[in-house]
């Protein structure tokens, strides 16, 4: 039907979004999450997962998750609340509470949900406020717009404006919470949590910290950027993380006081209304915690990689992005540089994405590079090299 005017405007942008060099594409895979994958029938180094911890196709996490199949099936049949729940939920949230500090943990099928949930779960009125960092992640951004509670940003990791703002709302009956990304995913720069704890205390606010990339990674034991700053349930009251990235399985997990999760196992309808993760995953996210809390390794791997691609970035003068996290962007700007450049890497054989608008602000486009413990050093010196090569091409200024 390709006369019917309903299709009209959706062909419009679609051909606007290829004009721009902002058309995104799917990108076919035949091997398991690994830095040596197969991409579109191709051998490619990947430099574009959140696996962090190279945890994806550990033989112990399969190896869970095949048993589990056996015992429990493939689904799970039903919600939490009705006969969905079954007991590596419980081992897994359990073991996610203990891990953390906090007094109790609830599985949710993905991070957007948790987020979307826990926003609409406390903020139940319109004159309700929440308070977003400019760059935050989508999924808070729209847990935002989603809850219809007034929506108030401050300027990224700007506490001293967040304050200003919150001095704004004089009502003590009103909700205020303060919701911002851990690791920022597109920068990889990190909160400023002891400042934002401090506040949140000042002036009687929420504060949820979304650690989805710095869970598995960050803190002496991996517990994350709260254990990282030493801040407990009391100082950050919900912590949010994702268990598909430095976990390597899926879905994600709010972590707080026991009445804070007793509230949203009767209020979350992200939680309350969806069918629970198939058990097998739940089991196999308890293999993947336990590696990570024996193998401190692969953290330690992770840093030293990310020491030498700094280092090596540095003395090519490539504008990276300030970052000591497993995420490394190269600045760029300009969308079609940024997505040319993309394409003479995979023509290397390295596979990293092009970031461009609206994921980031207009004229910042970037090569999001992201390193894993499953990286060699020899891998990190191919994509130095590689990048070398192409160096004339990589603007040395923003």
């Amino acid at each position: 039907m390709p006369s019917d005017p309903k299709f009209a405007k959706i062909r419009a942008v679609l051909d606007a979004r290829r004009s721009q060099h902002l058309y995104r594409r799917t990108l076919l895979a035949d091997s398991p999450q690994q830095p040596h994958m197969t991409i579109n029938g191709q051998a490619m180094l990947t430099f574009c997962s959140n696996d962090y911890l190279g945890l994806a196709n550990h033989p112990d996490v399969i190896r869970a998750f095949q048993q589990a199949a056996n015992t429990y099936g493939v689904g799970s049949g039903a919600a939490h609340l009705v006969n969905g729940h079954s007991r590596p939920h419980q081992q897994l949230e359990e073991a996610l509470a203990a891990f953390t500090g906090r007094d109790s943990a609830l599985l949710f099928s993905t991070g957007y949900m948790a987020n979307l949930g826990v926003a609409n779960a406390l903020l139940t009125s319109r004159h309700d406020v929440i308070y977003q960092d400019r760059l935050n992640h989508a999924s808070l951004v729209d847990a935002g717009l989603l809850s219809g509670a007034k929506r108030v940003r401050y300027a990224h990791n700007d506490t001293t404006q967040l304050q200003v703002r919150l001095q704004a709302q004089t009502d003590p009956s009103v909700t205020q919470l303060i919701v911002t990304d851990g690791v920022f995913s597109m920068d990889g720069d990190v909160a400023p949590v002891t400042d934002l704890a401090r506040v949140a205390q000042a002036h009687q606010a929420w504060l949820m910290v979304d650690d989805a990339h710095g869970f598995g990674v960050l803190g002496k034991t991996g517990a994350g950027l709260l254990e990282a700053h030493g801040l407990d349930q009391d100082s950050v009251p919900i912590l949010m993380a994702t268990l598909g990235k430095a976990l390597g399985t899926a879905g994600a997990f709010v972590a707080g006081s026991r009445d804070l999760i007793e509230y949203l196992k009767q209020s979350a309808r992200t939680w309350i209304y969806t069918t629970a993760q198939p058990p097998a995953v739940a089991a196999a996210t308890l293999a993947s915690l336990q590696l990570l809390e024996t193998e401190s390794w692969r953290r330690e791997h992770l840093h030293d990689l990310i020491q030498q691609f700094r280092h090596g970035a540095a003395q090519l003068g490539l504008p990276l992005m300030p970052s000591d996290t497993a995420i490394q962007p190269l600045l760029i700007g300009s969308s079609e540089q940024t997505l040319a450049l993309s394409q003479q890497l995979a023509q290397r054989g390295l596979l990293v994405t092009a970031i461009r608008p609206p994921t980031v602000p207009a004229n910042t486009a970037r090569l999001r590079i992201t390193l894993s413990a499953a990286h060699s050093t020899a891998d990190v010196e191919r994509l130095l090299d590689a990048l070398q090569q192409i160096h004339p091409t990589v603007p040395t200024t923003p």
